[in-house]
C-alpha cells in the first residue's frame, strides 16, 4: 500500500500545499476583467481577474503578477424600491498551473478610472521626465515618489517604492478595517494606499459584507440603485485564515495538445484514527 501510495504521488506530479503558504492576511491586488451589472449579471456567473503585481509569502515563496484568480456570483437581486446587491466569492488562485483554493475578504476596491488615475503622475509631466521619476497619487491618497522610492502618507514615510509599491497595511477602524488581520509585514499594494478602506470612485456602492467573518469569503456588494462595476475595476483582496484541519487540494491544469485542459487532483482517504490510507489519483479532460 505504501508502494501504491509512493507511486502514486510520483504520477500525479504535484504536492499538497498548507495554509502557511497562503497566511491570513496576505495581501492579493486583483484587476477584475469580469463587469458586474444588477440588471444582467446571473447566480453561476463566473468571475475572472488577475494578480497585478507579484506577492512575497513569508515562506519564501512567489505568486506571479499576472496569476489568474476566478470565482463566482451566488446571489442577485435586481435593481427595485430597495436598490439592487450582488454577492460573490473568489475561489481559486492559478499560480504556474497549480490551481489553489481561495477564501478571501474585500479590503478595497476601486472603479477603472480610479485604478488608471493611480498610474500617471501628479500635474504635467514633462515629456521628457523618465516614468522612474514621477509622483502618483494612490488610491487612498498616498503618494509615491518613484525617484526617491518612497511612498508617503503626509509626512510619513510608510511604504518603499521599487519597480512597484511595496508597504504595511495600516488600520482603518473608522472606515471598518480593524487591525486584527495578520500582515505586519511590507505586501505588494499595486495601486492602493496603505489605508485604503472600502469603495472608491463607485457612487453609492458599498460593500455590506466584506467576507472577513461568517460566512468567510462571501463579499456582497450593495446600491440604492442599478449597481454596476465595469470591468477592469481594482480589488484589495485579504486571505482569510484556513479552517482548522482544512485539507487543501493542491492541483495542476495543463493544457493538453488537443487544446483541452488537463486535472490532476490527490484524494486522501483517511481511517478514523486519521491515518493516511490511500492516495487516488485522478485524471479529467474537459473542453
Amino acid at each position: 500500500m505504501r508502494c501504491l501510495c509512493l507511486i502514486a504521488a510520483l504520477l500525479c506530479s504535484t504536492a499538497m500545499i498548507t495554509a502557511q503558504d497562503l497566511p491570513a492576511g496576505t495581501v492579493l491586488p486583483i484587476v477584475l476583467s469580469s463587469a458586474l451589472d444588477a440588471k444582467k449579471s446571473k447566480p453561476g456567473q463566473k468571475i475572472e481577474g488577475k494578480t497585478m503585481q507579484e506577492i512575497r509569502l513569508p515562506s519564501g515563496a512567489t505568486i506571479k503578477s499576472g496569476s489568474r484568480v476566478s470565482g463566482s456570483i451566488f446571489e442577485v437581486t435586481r435593481p427595485g424600491a430597495g436598490g439592487s446587491r450582488i454577492a460573490l466569492k473568489f475561489e481559486h488562485l492559478v499560480n504556474d498551473g497549480r490551481v489553489v483554493p481561495l477564501s478571501v475578504s474585500l479590503r478595497a476596491m476601486a472603479a477603472t478610472a480610479d485604478v488608471y488615475s493611480a498610474g500617471v503622475p501628479i500635474g504635467t509631466a514633462s515629456e521628457h521626465e523618465s516614468q522612474g521619476n514621477w509622483r502618483t497619487r494612490q488610491v487612498g491618497g498616498d503618494i509615491v515618489n518613484r525617484g526617491q522610492g518612497v511612498v508617503a502618507e503626509g509626512d510619513a514615510i510608510v511604504g518603499k517604492y521599487a519597480g512597484a509599491v511595496w508597504a504595511k497595511l495600516t488600520p482603518a477602524p473608522e472606515a471598518g478595517c480593524p487591525a486584527t488581520d495578520d500582515n505586519d509585514y511590507e505586501q505588494a499594494m499595486w495601486v492602493f494606499s496603505t489605508s485604503a478602506c472600502g469603495v472608491y470612485g463607485l457612487g453609492d456602492v458599498k460593500f455590506v459584507h466584506a467576507g472577513r467573518t461568517a460566512p468567510l469569503g462571501q463579499i456582497v456588494l450593495e446600491s440604492k440603485g442599478d449597481l454596476k462595476v465595469s470591468g477592469g475595476s481594482g480589488w484589495l483582496l485579504l486571505v482569510n485564515a484556513a479552517p482548522s484541519g482544512a485539507e487543501i487540494k493542491h492541483q495542476r491544469r495543463p493544457v493538453t495538445s488537443k487544446g483541452r485542459m488537463q486535472r490532476t487532483r490527490f484524494v486522501f482517504a483517511r481511517s478514523s484514527s486519521q491515518r493516511i490510507i490511500g492516495i487516488t489519483c485522478a485524471i479529467q479532460h474537459w473542453k
